[in-house]
C-alpha cells in the first residue's frame, strides 16, 4: 500500500485545497492517471497516481487545506470492486496506539468522519499545555477555528483522546444551551442588529472566497498598505498604431501565424522607457533599492478564478512576432489553468489593460514587489485640436502609470509615462529601441 502525497509545488508555495477529487475508494486506477485536483495561491495543479492500483481510502475531503507531503489518500493492491481495505488493515489500524508524545507531522483527517475512522487514519498529538491530553491535529484546527477549549472537550475515546466529531458535539451543544438561555431583554431604541439582519430577510447567496481570490485580495490590500502608491496619467494618439496595424496585419499573420495586437506595441514602448528609467524597473528589498537590469514583462489576464500576471521573458531581446506569441500562449494557460509556477514568477515590471473590458479610464494597483504598472484603457475617438485652426477626431488612449513614491520621483515617473506616449505615437521608434 502506498500513500498518495502532496507534491512539491515551489519554494513559496506551503499548502493547497483540495478541489475536487476524480476518483473514489474502491476505483483501480492505473500509474499516471489523475487523482485530485489542487488548488494553490497561484496555479492548480493535478496529482497522478505514481503506481497502479486500488484507492482504499480518501484521507482528506474537497475543500480542506493540505501542506507539502501530507498524505491525502491509499492506494492499495487489489481489485476495484469494492471499497474496503484490505482484510485485517482496518483491524490492525484499530489496535494501534500512538503515544501520547508523539508529534503529528501530516494531518490527515476525513471531514465529518467518525472518531473510529480518525484514529485509524490520524496521528495523535499532545495539545501542548503540559495537562497530557491528546487530541488530533483536525480537531485541534477545528478547535482553534471556533475558540473552543480543549480542556472543556468531553471524548468518547476510552483513552482520553479528543478528535474531529468530539469537538463538533461540543461545538453544537455549546450553541444549544445559548439558544435556550433567555435574552437580556433591552429597550427598543437600544436594537441596531435587528435593523442590519433585514439585508438578510431576502435571498442570498454565500460563497467562500477560492484560495486564489483570497491571495489576491490579500495582495492588493498589502500592496496598498505597504507602497506610497500614485498615480499620473497622460493620453495616446494611436492614429500611427492602428495605420500600421491595418497596413501590416495581415502579411504579420501569413508570416508569423500570430495576429498584430496592441500588447507588442506597448511592451516595447514600456522596456524603451524603462531603459531610460531605470529605477521603475527595480524593487525595493530592506534599506536596498535593487535595480534590474533584466526586462521581464508580466502581462495581467483575466482568468476564471480571477487575475494572474504570467510573465514575457526577456521582452527587450524579442521582437513583435515573439512577443505576441508569447502572450497568446501565456493568455490561453491562464485560461486553461495551466500556468505553471515559471510562468508567474519574477517579474519586473506589469501592464494591464482594461480596455479591452471598457475601462475608459483606472488608477491600476501595484503588482508587489514590483514599484511600477502601466494600466491601457479604451480606445475612443475625441476632438483633437492639431493647431489653432483645426480640430480632428483622433483614436486616443488613456494611459496611466501606477508607481511607489518612495524610490520613484514624480517628475521621473511623468516623464517615463511621456516616453511610453512618445514610442507609441511613433511606432517606427520602437524598431530602434531593440
Amino acid at each position: 500500500m502506498s500513500d498518495i502525497l502532496v507534491p512539491a509545488m515551489g519554494e513559496s508555495i506551503t499548502e493547497g485545497t483540495i478541489s475536487k477529487w476524480l476518483v473514489k475508494e474502491g476505483d483501480s486506477v492505473g500509474q499516471g492517471d489523475v487523482l485530485l485536483e489542487l488548488e494553490t495561491d497561484k496555479v492548480n495543479l493535478e496529482i497522478s497516481a505514481e503506481e497502479a492500483g486500488v484507492v482504499q481510502k480518501i484521507l482528506r475531503q474537497e475543500g480542506e487545506t493540505v501542506v507539502i507531503g501530507e498524505a491525502v489518500g491509499l492506494i492499495g493492491s487489489g481489485s476495484g470492486s469494492g471499497n474496503a481495505e484490505p482484510s485485517g488493515a482496518g483491524e490492525a489500524a484499530a489496535t494501534k496506539v500512538p503515544e501520547a508524545s508523539s508529534v503529528a507531522t501530516s494531518p490527515a483527517s476525513t471531514a465529518g468522519g467518525t472518531p473510529a475512522a480518525e484514529q485509524a487514519a490520524q496521528p495523535i498529538a499532545s495539545n501542548g499545555d503540559g495537562n497530557g491530553q491528546t487530541a488530533s491535529p483536525s480537531a485541534r484546527k477545528l478547535a482553534r477555528e471556533r475558540g473552543i477549549d480543549l480542556e472543556q472537550v468531553q471524548g468518547k475515546d476510552p483513552l482520553g483522546r479528543v478528535f474531529q466529531e468530539d469537538v463538533k458535539t461540543h461545538a453544537n451543544s455549546a450553541d444549544v444551551s445559548r439558544a435556550a438561555s433567555p435574552a437580556p431583554a433591552t429597550p427598543a431604541a437600544n436594537k441596531p442588529a435587528a435593523a442590519s439582519q433585514t439585508e438578510y430577510s431576502k435571498p442570498v447567496e454565500r460563497q467562500r472566497m477560492s484560495r486564489r481570490r483570497a491571495t489576491i485580495a490579500k495582495r492588493l490590500v498589502e500592496a496598498q498598505q505597504t507602497a506610497a502608491m500614485l498615480t499620473t496619467f497622460n493620453e495616446v494618439d494611436m492614429t500611427a498604431i492602428l495605420d500600421v496595424r491595418k497596413r501590416r496585419k495581415d502579411k504579420f499573420k501569413e508570416k508569423h501565424d500570430v495576429g498584430l495586437g496592441f500588447m507588442s506595441f506597448f511592451t516595447k514602448a514600456v522596456v524603451g522607457a524603462l531603459k531610460r528609467f531605470p529605477t521603475v524597473n527595480a524593487e525595493i528589498n530592506g534599506d536596498d533599492i535593487v535595480l534590474k537590469k533584466y526586462y521581464d514583462i508580466g502581462i495581467a489576464v483575466s482568468a476564471k478564478e480571477g487575475l494572474v500576471v504570467p510573465v514575457v521573458r526577456d521582452a527587450d531581446r524579442l521582437g513583435f512576432a515573439e512577443i505576441e506569441k508569447s502572450i497568446a500562449e501565456l493568455a490561453g494557460k491562464a485560461r486553461s489553468n495551466s500556468l505553471s509556477l515559471a510562468d508567474l514568477q519574477g517579474g519586473t515590471f506589469t501592464i494591464t489593460n482594461g480596455g479591452i473590458f471598457g475601462s475608459l479610464l483606472s488608477t491600476p494597483i501595484l503588482n508587489a514587489p514590483q514599484v511600477g504598472i502601466l494600466g491601457m484603457h479604451k480606445i475612443q475617438l475625441r476632438p483633437i485640436a492639431i493647431d489653432e485652426e483645426r480640430m480632428e477626431n483622433r483614436p486616443m488612449m488613456y494611459i496611466a502609470l501606477s508607481y511607489d513614491h518612495r524610490i520613484i520621483d514624480g517628475s521621473e515617473a511623468v516623464r517615463f509615462l511621456v516616453t511610453v506616449k512618445e514610442l507609441l505615437e511613433d511606432p517606427e521608434s520602437l524598431l530602434l529601441e531593440g
